[in-house]
């Protein structure tokens, strides 16, 4: 595959993260000493003005870029490169105090009072022009100066707001999405249940905590209006950017499974895909092995956004978080298998937040590169300059490209949809979660599913698996008919195929939509657990049994073949796991919830069926690969403090530069890069 590197001026994989001097103009001996300090560290970019917005305008129209200017110089004569941020994710006073429209309105719609961040009006007009104004004059300043190699738009975009302005638009985009036609809206919202029938657009409020909440079709509109809404101002900002500056990408920064935005609309936006990940290591509510799948999954999700490149590892804590509810220091060796993974599954970069600690405010213990005590010599220090030591020895691997075969269906609109029906357990639903383990479960043979939405191209893929797909977009079905009836292979789980876009039950049967035929099955009733409850399955040609929890669905069988039944309760005998043939592919069928590890033997089969490669993957162990050119790179992580053997490996270790002849020893918490030619 063809090498797509993000900044082929950097000759290899970006290692820094957010650096803050304007904290520190007071003291030139720090701002000196921190120079020296990130050369020690291996680090050669950081990101600049995330949060800057009062030091650069502190009243307004005055501006002050001299001493970034300064910075970036400085940085740049130490062969250190910048990101340079907007600077709105967070206003100064004066903005606020003359124009108080900037503010968000609450759910509960009050106005809020200037603080915290990330609270702006999307919508607001003076806040815009504003911004309009400084994002101007910082393009104009540096967009030609050669540290610069990114744009980064201001900072982890979310939430809501329920302002008059913000109301007016909603009012507006739904009245467009119906073709002006308050009927259609009345139909699909099914709104003559409980006499809530509108007659007009204008009649329409977002879905206030104390005003109507009842309509889930409103919900899912409101959800998908602030995704759009969100996305339209950060267009805003872009096309101020793009105007001047025309040669540097682009890209915010995303977060983990954000539930309110759908990130899949907001990332077509973007040049480069870039995340924040904060997992929890050492928790006491998983296993480590678990917490590292957690956050695999989400590398999973943003490496698939924009699968002909890597992405970014925009932020993450070299040692600790301080906003957790107990804020555990990563313990020896996790930065870097961390770091590593992000790397493995695609990122060009491994970044932080922060560089160096601050002296007061909100994230003064929020973990750093730098600590309080100013000095190289820290464990966390150390651990970062060794993966900034890797990170040079495997600089090669930049822009290469992760290659699978096997995809996971996750949907924002979906998720939304599952979370708001009245339905099911309202404490087992755990869409998220039922997602990660399907991922997690492939990945554990070796394979590495990508994360992608219903709209994004199939073609590339062998096997998807739809888990818990309620909600059906409009052509979804045709789109699942086309992909099975020319040879793909799709895993569909309980609770499929229910309702439309708009939230209507399906008639004549789940799943709907004309999927009966894909399937070759009927969804007649879906059964809740309460937590003591269980079932168990018996899969055809196995003599262990499966257990179930939380969901069971009983089945009318039509031309599928059934591959597993029910043992207990009444709908013992009956069907749990089919496969239907249907044109050149296959569709299977799962009726009830169990843990995915244990259809390891329908997996299996799914991959023979696909010529996908299973590898034996030891517990313990991440498995990773990268192609490029005519290369492939395996990554190899040991989350544990055990050796562990590892077999039928061939290629040239990059960090130790040791040839691999057959097997291996990988010591606890090591990680290996194997290099091999296609």
């Amino acid at each position: 595959m063809d090498r797509t590197a993000l900044f082929p001026n950097l000759n290899g994989i970006l290692h820094g993260g957010d650096y803050n001097p304007d904290q520190w103009l007071d003291r030139p001996d720090i701002l000196k000493k921190d120079i020296e300090l990130m050369k020690k560290a291996k680090i050669n970019c950081v990101t600049l003005g995330v949060f800057s917005w009062s030091v650069y305008e502190p009243v307004e129209g005055e501006f002050h870029f001299e001493w970034l200017e300064n910075i970036i110089d400085n940085l740049y004569d130490n062969d250190i490169y910048t990101i340079l941020a907007t600077p709105s994710g967070a206003r100064p006073a004066w903005l606020d105090e003359k124009y108080p429209d900037s503010l968000r309105v609450d759910a509960y719609g009050h106005r809020f009072h200037h603080g915290v961040r990330h609270n702006h009006c999307m919508s607001s007009e003076n806040f815009r022009n504003k911004v309009k104004i400084i994002n101007t004059k910082l393009a104009e300043k540096f967009a030609n100066h050669p540290a610069i190699i990114l744009w980064h738009i201001s900072n982890e975009f979310g939430g809501y707001c329920y302002c008059d302005t913000c109301k007016k638009k909603f009012q507006n985009y739904l009245a467009k999405k119906f073709n002006h036609d308050i009927n259609k809206l009345n139909k699909a919202w099914w709104t003559n249940f409980w006499s809530h029938t509108y007659g007009s657009f204008d009649q329409i409020e977002p879905p206030y905590a104390n005003g109507e909440t009842s309509i889930l079709g409103l919900n899912l509109e409101w959800k998908r209006f602030t995704t759009f809404n969100m996305t339209e101002y950060m267009k805003f900002e872009i096309n101020i950017l793009r105007t001047i500056s025309k040669n540097i990408p682009i890209t915010t920064n995303f977060m983990k499974l954000y539930e309110d935005l759908d990130y899949y609309q907001m990332a077509k936006e973007l040049d480069i895909i870039s995340w924040d990940s904060y997992p929890q290591f050492h928790n006491d509510k998983e296993s480590l092995e678990d917490t590292f799948f957690d956050n695999g999954f989400n590398h999973a999700l943003f490496r698939s956004m924009k699968p002909n490149k890597p992405f970014m590892l925009m932020e993450s804590a070299p040692g600790v978080v301080n906003w957790n509810a107990v804020n555990k220091y990563r313990r020896p060796g996790i930065h870097k298998l961390a770091s590593m993974q992000a790397i493995a599954m695609g990122a060009d970069t491994v970044q932080y937040f922060q560089i160096r600690k601050g002296r007061g405010g909100f994230e003064q213990f929020h973990g750093a590169v730098i600590d309080h005590l100013g000095t190289d010599d820290t464990r966390i220090f150390k651990e970062v300059s060794e993966v900034g030591d890797i990170l040079n020895k495997i600089s090669e691997v930049a822009g290469s490209v992760a290659d699978n075969k096997v995809a996971v269906l996750f949907d924002w609109d979906n998720r939304w949809a599952v979370d708001d029906v009245k339905a099911l357990a309202q404490e087992t639903k755990n869409y998220d979660n039922t997602c990660i383990k399907m991922w997690q479960a492939f990945v554990k043979l070796g394979v590495d599913p990508d994360v992608i939405s219903s709209d994004a191209d199939w073609s590339r893929y062998k096997i998807i698996i739809a888990p818990m797909l309620y909600l059906l977009h409009d052509g979804e079905a045709e789109k699942i008919k086309k992909f099975v009836s020319e040879g793909g292979q799709i895993l569909a789980t309980y609770f499929t195929g229910y309702v439309d876009h708009n939230l209507l039950c399906y008639l004549n049967g789940f799943p709907g939509d004309g999927l009966k035929e894909v399937f070759g099955i009927i969804s007649e009733e879906i059964d809740s657990f309460y937590p003591t409850d269980r079932n168990h399955i018996l899969l055809k040609g196995y003599d262990n049994s499966i257990e179930v929890y939380d969901y069971a669905e009983l089945l009318r069988v039509d031309t599928a073949d059934i591959l597993g039944i029910y043992e207990e309760d009444y709908i013992k005998g009956t069907p749990a796991v089919t496969k239907n043939q249907y044109g050149k592919g296959n569709a299977y069928y799962l009726a009830c919830r169990v843990n995915p590890e244990e259809l390891k033997p329908l997996f299996v089969r799914m991959l023979q069926d696909a010529n996908i490669e299973i590898k034996h993957i030891p517990d313990g162990v991440e498995y990773h690969t990268r192609y490029g050119d005519r290369t492939k790179y395996e990554f190899y992580s040991n989350i544990t403090d055990n050796a562990i053997m590892i077999d039928n490996v061939k290629g040239m270790e990059l960090v130790t530069r040791t040839k691999i002849e057959n097997e291996f020893l990988l010591n606890g918490k090591q990680v290996i890069v194997v290099k091999s030619e296609m």
